[in-house]
C-alpha cells in the first residue's frame, strides 16, 4: 500500500485533471492559444499518473477481494497474489508519475567544457568528454550544434560549448534536459598522456557546465548598459592568428560579473549573439541556482571549479574503468562509454535522483 502522503497527491492530480478537462471543453478556448497549449501540456503530464494511480486502487480491490475470497476457497490465493504484483508494480510506476517533473527537461541545454588541471592532458581530455557527449546525443537523435570551440596545438580542447535539442516529439524522460543536467561537475581521467616518455599514470580534470538555454529572450532581460563588449582576433592553436579582422567578441555582464567569450563565427555580429545566447544561459541558471539556495531547496549544485579534487566522475583508462561517485557506480566499459554508450552512467543517477524526490514526497521507491 502507497503511502498516504503520496494517495493525498494523487487524488489532487486527479481533481486537478478532472477541472483542466472542464477547462477544455469551454468553447472560446481557442480565442486563447496560449491558454490552451499551457493546458494541453498539463493534461498530457497528468494523464498518465491519473491512468496509472485508477490502475493501482482497481488492482488493490482486486487484491483485498481475492484474499478474503481465499479464505473460504484457496482457488483464489493465486489469482490475490497476481492482483499483488500487479499492485506493486503499479504502485513503483506511480511513486516516479507522482514527482513534479523539472521545467527545465523541456528546454534545449547548453553544454560547456574547459580543461582544467593538468595542461595539454587536460585539454586532450576535454576534446574526449566532448566527442563522448556528440556521439551520445547522435545515439538518441539530437541536434548538436557547436557555439564555440578553441583548440590547443596538440588537438585538445581548452573550452568548448555546444547547444543540444531534442526533437518535438522527443520522449519526456529522453530529452537533453533530462538526461544531461547530470553531467555538471568535475570529470577526472587517469591515464598515460601522449607527451609521457616512461609510461607512467597521469591524473588531470576537466569541467563540464550544464545549463538550460533560454529559448525566449524577454525570459532573461539584459539591459545593454550593463555589458562590456570587448573585440578581439580570432586565434587558433597555439595562440595564432586566425583572422584578419576583429571578429571574436568577449562580454562581460557587470552587475555578475559573468563573462563569455565566442569566436567561432566569422563575423563580429553572429559572435556577439552566439556570446549573449551562452550569456543568457548562464545568468538563468545562476538565477536559478540562487533562488533554490534562498528557498533551502535540496538540489545538487554542480561544480564550478576545475579543481580534480571535487571530481564526480573517473575516468581510468589502465583500468578500462568509470567511476561516478555521486551514487557509487563502476563499470568496466570505458571504451563504450567514450564511443556514447553513456546510458547505464545516466539512468544510475536518474534512478538515485528519483529516489530522493519520492522521499521528499514522503513515500519511498522501489525502483519497479
Amino acid at each position: 500500500m502507497l503511502p498516504r502522503p503520496l494517495l493525498d497527491r494523487a487524488d489532487r492530480l486527479s481533481v486537478e485533471l478532472d477541472e483542466i478537462e472542464r477547462a477544455l471543453a469551454e468553447p472560446d478556448l481557442h480565442t486563447q492559444p496560449g491558454r490552451m497549449r499551457e493546458l494541453g501540456q498539463r493534461h498530457s503530464t497528468l494523464q498518465a499518473a491519473a491512468t496509472t494511480y485508477q490502475g493501482y486502487l482497481a488492482a488493490t480491490r482486486d487484491a483485498e477481494a481475492a484474499r478474503d475470497l481465499a479464505l473460504e476457497d484457496p482457488s483464489f490465493a493465486e489469482e490475490a497474489e497476481a492482483f499483488e504484483a500487479e499492485s506493486a508494480r503499479l504502485a513503483d510506476r506511480l511513486r516516479a508519475a507522482l514527482v513534479p517533473r523539472d521545467p527545465d527537461d523541456a528546454r534545449p541545454v547548453l553544454m560547456e567544457i574547459k580543461a582544467g588541471e593538468g595542461g595539454d592532458e587536460s585539454a586532450l581530455f576535454a576534446a574526449d568528454l566532448l566527442r563522448m557527449y556528440q556521439r551520445y546525443a547522435d545515439r538518441h537523435s539530437w541536434k548538436v550544434e557547436v557555439i564555440d570551440h578553441e583548440e590547443t596545438p596538440l588537438g585538445g580542447v581548452s573550452s568548448a560549448t555546444m547547444a543540444v535539442r531534442a526533437k518535438a516529439s522527443a520522449d519526456p524522460d529522453q530529452t537533453p534536459g533530462a538526461r544531461l543536467k547530470y553531467e555538471g561537475g568535475v570529470h577526472r581521467v587517469q591515464r598515460v598522456p601522449v607527451t609521457e616518455s616512461q609510461g607512467r599514470i597521469h591524473t588531470s580534470a576537466a569541467g563540464v557546465l550544464v545549463m538550460p538555454e533560454v529559448t525566449e529572450v524577454d525570459e532573461v532581460p539584459i539591459d545593454p548598459n550593463d555589458l562590456r563588449v570587448d573585440v578581439y582576433r580570432s586565434s587558433g592553436p597555439g595562440g595564432q592568428s586566425v583572422n584578419t579582422t576583429d571578429s571574436a567578441v568577449r562580454i562581460t555582464h557587470l552587475p555578475t560579473g559573468t563573462v563569455v567569450s565566442c569566436q567561432n563565427e566569422k563575423s563580429q555580429l553572429q559572435n556577439r549573439e552566439q556570446a549573449l545566447r551562452i550569456l543568457r544561459a548562464r545568468l538563468l541558471a545562476k538565477a536559478r541556482e540562487e533562488a533554490a539556495a534562498q528557498a533551502s531547496a535540496d538540489r545538487r549544485s554542480q561544480v564550478r571549479t576545475v579543481d580534480r579534487s571535487e571530481r564526480v566522475r573517473t575516468y581510468n583508462f589502465p583500468e578500462n574503468r568509470i567511476s561516478d561517485h555521486r551514487v557509487g557506480y563502476k563499470a568496466y566499459n570505458l571504451d563504450h562509454v567514450l564511443a556514447g554508450e553513456l546510458d547505464a552512467v545516466v539512468d544510475a543517477l536518474v534512478a538515485d535522483d528519483l529516489e530522493h524526490r519520492v522521499a521528499a514526497l514522503g513515500g519511498s521507491y522501489d525502483g519497479g
